[in-house]
C-alpha cells in the first residue's frame, strides 16, 4: 500500500466510523429502538450543535487521527522526505522486526537490550502501581470514612499543594535528596550509619520512588471517591456483628470500591509505563526504562517510522492491562468513569 493510499485510510476509518454511527443512532430513532427526546431536543440546538463540535474535534484531531497516523507511520520504511510517497513508501514489518532482533533484515539474535527494557518498564510500573493502592488505600479510607471535616480539608490541601510544583522540579529534588552527595547521604554519614554514600539513584532507588510520588493522587482520588459513596451503616453493622478488620476490607469496601480500584490502577500504571521525565532525571547510567527509548528512536536515531512501532508495542500494552483490569474486576469501561 502506497503513502497516499494509506492516508486515505487514516482520515477516511474515523470518518466512516462516525457515519456508521449516526446511521445506527438515526436507525434506533426511526424504529422506536431508542426511547426519549432526542439530544438535540434535550440539550438545544446551539449547546447540541456545539457539544457536537467540541467532542468530535477533540476526538477525532487530538485522540483518533494522531494515533492512526502513527499505526501507519510504523509500518512505514525509514525513507528520505523527497522518497515518502513514492514506489519505496511501501507497508513492512521491519520496525517491529528491529525491537525484536536488534535488525531489520537478520534474526539471527534477539534485541535482548529493548526488549529487557520493554518488560521491566511493565513490570516496574505494575509493582509501583500495587504500592501506590496498597499506600493510598489506607488513606483514603481514613479520608472517606473516618476524618472530621476539618481533618479532611487539612489532608486534601497536604496532597494538592506539593504537585503545584513542576513534575521536572520535583524529581530533580528527588535528586538532590537522593544522589551521593545528597541529603539523605549526608544525614546517614554524619549519623554514623554507613561508611560511604550509598548510590541509591544508580539502584534505581530514586527513579522508583520519584514514579510512586509522581502519580499518588491518580490513585488515592479514584478510590476516595469510591470508597467515600459507601454507607457507613454497612460497615458498623458489621462490627456489630463481630466481623475482624480484614473481613470488612475484603468483602465489603473494596466490592464496593471496585470501579474506583481499576480507575485508580489503571491511571498509575499507564502514565508510569510512558514516563519520560522521571526516567531522564532519576535514572541511574544503567537504567533501562522503555520511554527513553522510545524518545531515542525519534530524535536521536531520527527514526520516526522505528518510533512510532516501539510507541505502539508500549500502547497496545497498556490497553491490554487495561482491558485485563477490567476482566479481574469484572467491570465494564463505563463504570470506572462513573
Amino acid at each position: 500500500m502506497s503513502g497516499t493510499s494509506g492516508l486515505a485510510v487514516v482520515i477516511g476509518l474515523p470518518l466512516a466510523v462516525a457515519l456508521l454511527m449516526f446511521g445506527l443512532a438515526m436507525l434506533e430513532r426511526r424504529y422506536g429502538i431508542a426511547t426519549g427526546p432526542g439530544f438535540f431536543r434535550r440539550n438545544g440546538l446551539p449547546i447540541g450543535l456545539y457539544l457536537v463540535i467540541a467532542v468530535g474535534f477533540w476526538a477525532f484531531f487530538i485522540i483518533v487521527l494522531p494515533q492512526l497516523a502513527m499505526v501507519d507511520m510504523s509500518f512505514r520504511p525509514k525513507l528520505p522526505l523527497s522518497q515518502m510517497g513514492g514506489p519505496k513508501d511501501i507497508f513492512t514489518f521491519e520496525n517491529y522486526r528491529y525491537f525484536l532482533f536488534g535488525s531489520t533484515t537478520s534474526t539471527a539474535s534477539w534485541n535482548y537490550l529493548h526488549i529487557k527494557a520493554f518488560f521491566l518498564t511493565i513490570g516496574v510500573s505494575i509493582l509501583i502501581t500495587l504500592f501506590n493502592f496498597a499506600f493510598c488505600y489506607p488513606l483514603a479510607f481514613h479520608m472517606a470514612q473516618s476524618a472530621p471535616l476539618a481533618r479532611l480539608r487539612l489532608l486534601l490541601l497536604l496532597l494538592i499543594i506539593p504537585y503545584w510544583v513542576n513534575e521536572i522540579l520535583r524529581a530533580f529534588a528527588f535528586r538532590v535528596l537522593l544522589s551521593s552527595g545528597g541529603v539523605i547521604n549526608k544525614a546517614l554519614l554524619g549519623a554514623g550509619l554507613i561508611g560511604e554514600p550509598i548510590d541509591f539513584l544508580g539502584a534505581d532507588v530514586g527513579l522508583y520512588m520519584g514514579l510512586s510520588y509522581a502519580y499518588l493522587l491518580m490513585m488515592i482520588f479514584p478510590l476516595y471517591n469510591a470508597i467515600e459513596s459507601l454507607d457507613k451503616n454497612q460497615i458498623e453493622a458489621a462490627r456489630d456483628l463481630g466481623a475482624p478488620w480484614w473481613h470488612i476490607h475484603a468483602f465489603i469496601v473494596m466490592p464496593h470500591a471496585k470501579p474506583g480500584i481499576a480507575s485508580g490502577c489503571t491511571l498509575v500504571f499507564m502514565l508510569t509505563a510512558g514516563a519520560l521525565a522521571a526516567p531522564l532525571v532519576l535514572g541511574g547510567p544503567r537504567t533501562l526504562w522503555f520511554t527513553p527509548i522510545v524518545y531515542d528512536r525519534f530524535y536521536q536515531a531520527f527514526n520516526w517510522p522505528q518510533g512510532a512501532a516501539y510507541a505502539l508495542i508500549l500502547l497496545l500494552t497498556c490497553i491490554l492491562f487495561v482491558l485485563t483490569v477490567l476482566r479481574l474486576f469484572r467491570l465494564s469501561l463505563g463504570e470506572i468513569t462513573r
